[in-house]
């Protein structure tokens, strides 16, 4: 079964291309949605963590404490890989898990391709050889930040200091078998015409270069 490879820097919209995919009959594996519940209260990763990083990075109420660890993130740089150290290997093994059930399905049950989306696909070095195609979502940085302050409310310089964490545009797009470009300018119309050139493409097993 096709296994692509959805990711894009923080903002980019590949969370609306991926619930596209989903409507048409794409399985879709989150990467982002696994690691939310191994951090939840209770979660799988959650006594790693506190062991790794103290009280401090669990809330009261059990989950991880996200704006603690983003700002010990960014002031100790080493904290992030050991914050990765303890959920990639999870989140690749539930991932994997999933991909496999779903590609178990039997007859019309069975998706016709399978998407894991990713972040942080180019940076993790863990992900090309996991699937077939690298899909990238793809827009300037003005509109990242935008998008991510009207959603998050996090002001423009910590949407930055995010970006900045992420490897660079130019180098996730050399990594890209295709792109799907979702500029401010782009309507929703577009996103989704170009996301269903690509998965008539997929689901056919041939490449396909969407147009505006």
């Amino acid at each position: 079964m096709l296994k692509i490879g959805l990711t894009g820097g923080i903002g980019s919209g590949k969370s609306r291309v991926a619930e596209l995919l989903a409507g048409w009959g794409a399985e879709v594996i989150d990467a982002d949605a696994i690691a939310h519940a191994l951090t939840a209260p209770g979660g799988a990763a959650m006594e790693a963590v506190v062991a790794a990083f103290g009280e401090q990075a669990r809330t009261p109420e059990g989950a991880l404490d996200r704006a603690y660890m983003r700002d010990l993130v960014f002031r100790q740089p080493g904290a992030r890989h050991r914050l990765e150290a303890i959920l990639h290997p999870l989140i690749q093994q539930q991932s994997a898990d999933r991909a496999a059930a779903a590609a178990a399905r039997p007859g019309d049950a069975r998706p016709p391709y399978i998407v894991f989306v990713v972040p942080l696909l180019v940076e993790s070095g863990h992900w090309r050889d996991r699937v077939d195609r690298v899909c990238v979502v793809d827009c300037d940085p003005e509109t990242q930040v935008a998008r991510v302050a009207v959603r998050s409310g996090l002001s423009r310089e910590t949407v930055e200091r995010v970006m900045a964490a992420q490897i660079d545009r130019g180098s996730r797009l050399a990594a890209a078998d295709d792109i799907i470009d979702n500029d401010g300018s782009v309507s929703p119309d577009c996103l989704s015409r170009q996301a269903r050139a690509l998965h008539d493409a997929w689901r056919a097993g041939t490449r396909s270069t969407p147009q505006k």
